[in-house]
């Protein structure tokens, strides 16, 4: 599989200082995101296409930049910069999101407190605007963790949540896509959008880490079908002093890995520099057959990008920088001076 001939071939992360003190010239806060994971080969987008692509990435940075450049939580600028990715149709999630089999469009978001280890996650809703708010309010108003479905959707509605009609979500070219993958199930889907979903890991001035992660799923997926993006620990996690971390590919594979736990784990445990532990962890992820890429940041303030596909729309900013974005495997975001 193309997971297994990749692992270990690309090798795509920021150099990250393990733990310890936070060095002098470590930003005061800092923040990263994904739009996804896939066969993005150079040529693949059109010169049109790639300007979109990064012009998203650079609105959703800012977004969240906005928010800890005033002095906001970690947790309100993954939530702004998600926002900003859930309405571009560009992505794999909110508007844009993948239908389903029976072709409709369910929707999966999670985000968890690196300060607290409090976590909130939804599946299959269907008429919220905003997933990941829907799994804010599970974290923040709500005993629980994950809630799914019917009773997702009706608990979204019950904290005033913006709802939409779910033609909202409809784009043309998703509807596409679906058409192709009941030709015979093995769809010739557009392969730069072979696993989007949208992600952004951030730290903040107080020094705390949040993660949030927000999908369509799966092209076609069936019977409730749900991913890694929801599963706290395989698509997303963050604890303070260790690392946030937010995924991208096939989840079937992320979950069996615990991926997301499984960077922080090897950061703790193992004492591996942030960037070790996340290509170590995709390369485990590819071990067993799966392709994807996820990012993550440290409690310095630098973030980590790893992946085992020929590409993964991402970015980073931080405090003092400029937005900076890259869609290729072969191309590196520069370190922040």
């Amino acid at each position: 599989m193309r997971g297994r001939y990749l692992a270990g071939l690309i090798t795509l992360a920021l150099a990250s200082a393990g733990l310890g003190a936070a060095s002098a010239d470590a930003p005061k806060w800092s923040l990263a995101i994904h739009g996804g994971a896939g066969v993005i080969e150079r040529g693949s987008l059109s010169l049109e296409q790639e300007k979109a692509y990064r012009e998203g990435l650079d609105e959703a940075l800012r977004a969240g930049a906005g928010v800890l450049d005033k002095g906001g939580t970690s947790l309100d600028a993954a939530t702004a910069a998600i926002h900003v990715l859930e309405d571009n149709p560009l992505f794999n999630a909110g508007r844009g999101a993948v239908f389903t089999a029976e072709g409709r469009n369910e929707l999966d978001a999670a985000i968890m407190d690196g300060r607290t280890l409090k976590a909130g996650a939804v599946a299959g809703i269907t008429r919220t605007r905003h997933p990941v708010d829907a799994a804010r309010a599970v974290m923040d108003h709500s005993p629980h963790v994950m809630l799914a479905g019917e009773g997702a959707d009706r608990f979204s509605r019950e904290q005033g949540l913006e709802q939409v009609d779910p033609s909202w979500f409809r784009t043309e070219k998703r509807w596409q896509q679906l058409l192709e993958w009941r030709k015979n199930h093995q769809a010739r889907l557009d392969p730069t959008h072979r696993y989007g979903t949208v992600g952004a890991v951030a730290l903040d001035a107080s020094g705390n880490l949040a993660a949030a992660t927000s999908t369509g799923g799966m092209t076609g997926k069936r019977w409730g079908r749900i991913g890694d993006s929801p599963v706290i620990g395989a698509g997303t996690y963050a604890r303070n002093g260790q690392c946030a971390v937010s995924a991208t590919g096939s989840g079937e594979y992320f979950i069996r890995e615990s991926a997301a736990r499984q960077v922080c784990d090897r950061v703790a445990y193992l004492h591996r520099p942030l960037a070790a532990a996340a290509q170590e962890t995709i390369d485990s992820v590819g071990a067993i057959g799966g392709d994807g890429g996820l990012i993550a940041m440290g409690p310095e303030g630098m973030p980590a990008f790893a992946l085992n596909s020929p590409g993964m729309y991402r970015g980073q900013v931080a405090a003092g920088s400029a937005p900076q974005t890259a869609i290729y495997a072969d191309e590196a975001l520069p370190a922040k001076k």
